[in-house]
């Protein structure tokens, strides 16, 4: 291959590009990025930017050397529109054309929003660099009334950070319990306890009606008739695999680029990594598969076909009142819970997820070490023949 695209300048992006130059790889390299930023890290955005702890800079993923050494021509601040993948030509939303051998998908996805709200003053979504400057402004100033729209992880770091600044905040979730899906409903009882505990008030199983407000918010009606006043509304409801521009392209599109084991797409010049990327069936929106599949999506890509597959198990953590909850595998409903150190009392603990005698994932809140190792020891296991029981 002579000319290699890189169609995101994410985390995901900065790793694929990484890869290909690891890997051998000489010839020309794009990265193409919607955002005008560099490549940043989107973890703090949601706590330690959001509190002023973080600066901008401590964000950056890629010093001048190691830009200097990746070679690349960087086309920030401009938004893939087209692949003609018979042409083997991306098309950019500013009429140019860039041909290319072999593009590596990184677009990840954006934050899925509340109809209707559009253009209201006050509601924030917190995904990019530019919606936690936005929401950081707003936050800025004395005390205000806050309505978190969704209670899972992005949803709860903000209603922390949030606390942290000394607003009052309230947390909305549709569920009965936010993160049963993820934690199974016991340790999901005991994070949404969280929230009670620093001062933050969450409502279940209720959604939202409406926002009241002409120019700016004022308020959040739920379905249930009760309003909340608020000055300032996050709206963390998910996020929405970044694939439109893709339509009309020969590429499989399912809640993301729909990939096999080794993140090939049906096209054999084309890979995807990351947030938009669909692997084997299953899409992860982690950091960890941000940086562990581009070296196997590389390696595939320029060997023409699927010569590795990705078999991590996944990983994610938080950082939610002074807690850090960490998290690895693959929980099913039915798994057996079992916890091995500390307490729920204590609020520090290490616990288990077991089917047939084999751990299937592990959760832990403030037990970085035993979770470190227990983690190893899944990897591990991850690494064997795969149980069917």
């Amino acid at each position: 291959m002579r000319t290699v695209t890189v169609v995101g300048a994410s985390l995901a992006g900065l790793y694929a590009a990484r890869a290909l130059r690891a890997q051998g790889f000489d010839g020309r390299l794009v990265i193409v990025g919607d955002e005008p930023h560099r490549p940043y890290d989107r973890p703090p955005l949601s706590k330690d930017f959001l509190t002023g702890a973080t600066t901008e800079a401590d964000l950056a993923l890629a010093d001048a050397e190691e830009e200097t050494e990746l070679a690349a021509e960087w086309l920030l601040g401009t938004r893939a529109r087209g692949l003609d993948a018979r042409g083997r030509t991306l098309l950019l939303d500013d009429g140019r054309t860039v041909a290319t051998d072999g593009i590596v998908l990184a677009t990840g996805a954006r934050a899925r929003t509340l109809p209707g709200t559009e253009g209201l003053a006050g509601v924030h979504t917190l995904r990019t660099l530019d919606d936690a400057r936005a929401l950081r402004a707003a936050l800025g100033g004395p005390a205000r009334r806050v309505v978190v729209i969704g209670g899972g992880f992005i949803g709860a770091e903000t209603a922390s950070s949030c606390v942290g600044l000394g607003h009052e905040v309230t947390v909305v979730e549709a569920a009965p319990l936010p993160l049963v899906p993820q934690l199974g409903p016991e340790m999901a009882g005991f994070c949404a306890s969280l929230h009670g505990r620093a001062g933050a008030a969450l409502i279940t199983g209720v959604g939202v009606a409406g926002l009241h407000g002409r120019a700016a918010v004022t308020a959040v009606e739920l379905a249930d008739g009760r309003v909340l006043p608020a000055d300032v509304v996050v709206v963390g409801i998910g996020a929405v695999p970044r694939t439109g521009w893709l339509a009309g392209s020969t590429l499989l599109v399912n809640d993301g680029v729909l990939c096999d084991d080794g993140c090939a797409t049906t096209l054999p010049q084309v890979v995807a990594v990351g947030d938009v990327a669909r692997v084997g069936g299953v899409r992860h929106e982690h950091w960890t598969s941000a940086t562990e599949q581009p070296a196997v999506a590389v390696r595939n890509l320029l060997a023409g076909r699927t010569v590795e597959h990705v078999r991590p198990a996944p990983y994610f953590w938080s950082d939610q009142y002074g807690a850090r909850i960490q998290f690895a595998g693959r929980r099913r409903d039915g798994d057996t819970l079992r916890i091995v150190e500390g307490s729920l009392e204590e609020g520090s603990f290490l616990c288990r997820y077991e089917r047939g005698g084999t751990t299937t994932a592990l959760l832990a809140v403030d037990r970085p070490r035993p979770f470190t190792r227990a983690r190893r020891e899944l990897a591990r296991q991850a690494a064997g023949p795969v149980p069917t029981a």
